[in-house]
């Protein structure tokens, strides 16, 4: 198994967009894998990111008992910003 630090990005491609008021929703795509994970709490400012866009993930496992889920994953912009997280 590779080993992840917190530091490690992977490219992905946003593949849609959705506005719930006062939250943001993306899904985006591994390109290599083709795996979609859906972050659905992103306050930032993303008016300006579109489908086709490319974003960033992060993921490092996690250290406790949260049922199936073994791994944190973040989405990052391009100036490494953290927009949003979730457990996978």
């Amino acid at each position: 198994m590779v080993e992840l630090n917190e530091t490690d990005r992977f490219e992905c491609k946003v593949i849609n967009v959705f506005d719930n008021k006062n939250w943001k929703g993306v899904v985006v795509e591994h390109g290599e894998s083709k795996s979609r994970v859906y972050f659905g709490r992103i306050r930032s400012k993303i008016d300006h990111i579109k489908p086709g866009d490319t974003l960033y993930l992060g993921a490092k496992p996690v250290n406790f008992d949260i049922g199936d889920r073994s791994m944190e994953v973040s989405l990052y912009d391009e100036d490494n910003n953290k927009l949003d997280w979730t457990f996978l």
